[in-house]
Protein backbone atom coordinates (compact mmCIF):
# COMPACT_ATOMS: atom_id res chain seq x y z
CA UNK A 1 0.00 0.00 0.00
CA UNK A 2 1.56 3.58 -0.72
CA UNK A 3 1.62 6.25 1.84
CA UNK A 4 -1.44 8.55 2.10
CA UNK A 5 -0.78 11.82 4.04
CA UNK A 6 -5.08 11.12 5.03
CA UNK A 7 -4.03 8.15 6.62
CA UNK A 8 -1.09 9.26 8.34
CA UNK A 9 -3.34 12.04 9.81
CA UNK A 10 -6.57 9.77 10.30
CA UNK A 11 -3.69 7.75 12.65
CA UNK A 12 -2.73 10.44 14.04
CA UNK A 13 -5.28 12.10 15.71
CA UNK A 14 -6.77 10.97 19.16
CA UNK A 15 -9.18 12.39 21.90
CA UNK A 16 -7.63 15.18 23.82
CA UNK A 17 -8.70 15.90 27.35
CA UNK A 18 -5.70 17.75 27.84
CA UNK A 19 -5.15 21.25 26.89
CA UNK A 20 -2.93 24.08 26.88
CA UNK A 21 -4.21 27.44 28.31
CA UNK A 22 -4.00 28.94 25.03
CA UNK A 23 -6.47 30.70 22.76
CA UNK A 24 -7.02 29.05 19.32
CA UNK A 25 -6.57 31.86 16.37
CA UNK A 26 -9.99 32.70 14.72
CA UNK A 27 -8.17 31.60 11.24
CA UNK A 28 -7.83 27.93 12.47
CA UNK A 29 -11.14 28.04 13.89
CA UNK A 30 -12.61 29.16 10.14
CA UNK A 31 -10.72 26.69 8.53
CA UNK A 32 -12.11 23.75 10.63
CA UNK A 33 -15.79 25.16 9.94
CA UNK A 34 -14.83 24.72 5.80
CA UNK A 35 -13.84 21.81 6.19
CA UNK A 36 -17.08 20.57 7.74
CA UNK A 37 -19.04 23.06 5.63
CA UNK A 38 -17.02 20.86 2.89
CA UNK A 39 -18.98 17.86 4.22
CA UNK A 40 -21.75 16.06 2.25
CA UNK A 41 -24.65 15.64 3.39
CA UNK A 42 -28.01 13.17 2.51
CA UNK A 43 -29.74 15.58 -0.28
CA UNK A 44 -27.01 18.33 0.53
CA UNK A 45 -29.66 19.31 3.47
CA UNK A 46 -26.89 20.59 5.75
CA UNK A 47 -28.80 19.67 8.61
CA UNK A 48 -26.67 21.30 11.36
CA UNK A 49 -25.14 24.85 12.71
CA UNK A 50 -21.58 24.53 14.56
CA UNK A 51 -21.72 27.30 17.05
CA UNK A 52 -18.12 28.62 18.40
CA UNK A 53 -18.20 29.01 21.87
CA UNK A 54 -14.71 30.75 22.99
CA UNK A 55 -15.27 33.99 25.07
CA UNK A 56 -14.72 33.12 28.39
CA UNK A 57 -17.29 34.09 30.28
CA UNK A 58 -19.88 32.68 28.28
CA UNK A 59 -17.71 29.46 28.19
CA UNK A 60 -17.83 29.15 31.66
CA UNK A 61 -21.67 29.44 32.16
CA UNK A 62 -21.91 26.87 28.94
CA UNK A 63 -19.49 24.43 30.93
CA UNK A 64 -21.07 25.00 33.85
CA UNK A 65 -24.40 23.84 32.72
CA UNK A 66 -23.41 21.13 30.19
CA UNK A 67 -21.10 19.39 32.66
CA UNK A 68 -22.43 19.20 36.12
CA UNK A 69 -24.36 16.78 38.02
CA UNK A 70 -24.20 13.27 36.14
CA UNK A 71 -22.32 14.81 33.24
CA UNK A 72 -19.28 15.81 35.07
CA UNK A 73 -17.05 13.12 33.72
CA UNK A 74 -16.68 15.61 30.68
CA UNK A 75 -16.07 18.68 32.92
CA UNK A 76 -12.29 17.80 31.36
CA UNK A 77 -13.74 19.62 27.75
CA UNK A 78 -14.17 23.65 29.97
CA UNK A 79 -10.65 23.43 29.77
CA UNK A 80 -10.33 23.83 26.50
CA UNK A 81 -9.77 27.25 24.74
CA UNK A 82 -12.73 27.01 22.58
CA UNK A 83 -16.06 24.48 22.50
CA UNK A 84 -17.98 23.74 19.28
CA UNK A 85 -21.59 22.82 19.50
CA UNK A 86 -23.13 21.28 16.86
CA UNK A 87 -27.12 22.01 17.01
CA UNK A 88 -29.21 19.85 14.63
CA UNK A 89 -31.33 21.25 12.30
CA UNK A 90 -34.55 20.95 10.21
CA UNK A 91 -33.64 19.50 6.75
CA UNK A 92 -34.91 19.09 3.53
CA UNK A 93 -37.98 17.37 2.77
CA UNK A 94 -36.65 14.63 0.26
CA UNK A 95 -34.08 13.75 3.29
CA UNK A 96 -36.71 13.33 5.72
CA UNK A 97 -38.66 11.23 3.41
CA UNK A 98 -35.46 9.28 3.07
CA UNK A 99 -35.51 9.08 7.06
CA UNK A 100 -38.56 7.76 7.15
CA UNK A 101 -38.81 5.25 4.56
CA UNK A 102 -34.95 3.84 5.41
CA UNK A 103 -35.67 3.74 9.13
CA UNK A 104 -32.44 5.71 9.40
CA UNK A 105 -31.61 9.64 10.46
CA UNK A 106 -29.74 10.91 7.99
CA UNK A 107 -28.84 14.07 10.38
CA UNK A 108 -27.21 12.48 11.99
CA UNK A 109 -24.93 10.58 10.21
CA UNK A 110 -24.43 14.34 8.00
CA UNK A 111 -23.61 15.68 11.92
CA UNK A 112 -20.87 12.56 12.21
CA UNK A 113 -19.56 13.33 8.88
CA UNK A 114 -19.17 17.39 9.03
CA UNK A 115 -17.89 16.85 12.85
CA UNK A 116 -15.16 14.58 11.76
CA UNK A 117 -14.30 16.85 9.09
CA UNK A 118 -14.28 19.51 11.72
CA UNK A 119 -11.32 17.47 13.84
CA UNK A 120 -9.69 15.89 10.62
CA UNK A 121 -9.24 19.34 9.90
CA UNK A 122 -8.11 20.84 13.27
CA UNK A 123 -5.48 17.53 13.82
CA UNK A 124 -3.92 18.91 10.57
CA UNK A 125 -3.10 22.10 12.51
CA UNK A 126 -1.86 20.80 15.29
CA UNK A 127 -5.25 21.25 17.27
CA UNK A 128 -6.28 18.18 19.59
CA UNK A 129 -10.30 17.78 19.67
CA UNK A 130 -12.98 15.28 21.48
CA UNK A 131 -16.00 14.65 20.44
CA UNK A 132 -18.54 14.84 23.34
CA UNK A 133 -21.82 12.83 23.93
CA UNK A 134 -22.29 12.86 27.11
CA UNK A 135 -23.13 16.37 28.65
CA UNK A 136 -26.89 17.71 29.43
CA UNK A 137 -28.38 18.87 26.34
CA UNK A 138 -31.26 21.00 27.83
CA UNK A 139 -28.57 22.96 30.00
CA UNK A 140 -26.24 23.42 26.95
CA UNK A 141 -29.10 24.63 24.86
CA UNK A 142 -30.37 26.90 27.56
CA UNK A 143 -26.66 28.46 27.63
CA UNK A 144 -26.85 29.12 24.58
CA UNK A 145 -30.17 30.50 24.50
CA UNK A 146 -31.20 28.01 21.49
CA UNK A 147 -35.32 27.48 21.45
CA UNK A 148 -37.06 25.04 21.45
CA UNK A 149 -36.54 22.71 18.45
CA UNK A 150 -33.24 22.75 18.06
CA UNK A 151 -30.95 20.22 20.07
CA UNK A 152 -27.26 20.27 20.54
CA UNK A 153 -25.88 17.02 18.87
CA UNK A 154 -22.77 16.83 19.81
CA UNK A 155 -19.66 19.07 21.31
CA UNK A 156 -16.33 19.04 20.22
CA UNK A 157 -13.56 20.70 22.56
CA UNK A 158 -10.75 22.11 20.69
CA UNK A 159 -7.07 23.35 22.25
CA UNK A 160 -3.88 23.06 21.72
CA UNK A 161 -3.29 19.49 23.10
CA UNK A 162 -1.18 19.57 26.61
CA UNK A 163 -0.84 15.59 26.37
CA UNK A 164 0.08 12.91 23.95
CA UNK A 165 -1.81 9.77 24.36
CA UNK A 166 -0.86 6.42 23.03
CA UNK A 167 -2.40 5.19 20.15
CA UNK A 168 -5.76 2.57 20.88
CA UNK A 169 -5.68 -0.82 19.74
CA UNK A 170 -6.94 -1.11 16.50
CA UNK A 171 -8.80 -4.34 15.00
CA UNK A 172 -7.23 -6.00 11.79
CA UNK A 173 -9.14 -5.00 8.65
CA UNK A 174 -9.87 -8.78 7.81
CA UNK A 175 -12.24 -8.77 11.19
CA UNK A 176 -14.21 -5.81 10.29
CA UNK A 177 -14.41 -5.52 6.14
CA UNK A 178 -15.26 -7.86 3.40
CA UNK A 179 -15.00 -8.15 -0.34
CA UNK A 180 -18.49 -9.78 -1.68
CA UNK A 181 -19.96 -11.74 1.10
CA UNK A 182 -20.53 -11.47 4.80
Amino acid sequence: MTESRFLSLAAARRSIRKYKPVPVEKEKLDLCLEAARLAPSACNAQPYKFIVISEPALKEKFCAAAFSGVYSATKFAAAAPAIVAVVSQTGKFSAWLGNQVQDTNFRLMDIGIAAEHFVLAAAEQGLGTCWLGWFSAKGAAKALGLGSGRKIEVLLSVGYPDEAPAPRPRRPAQEFCSYNKL
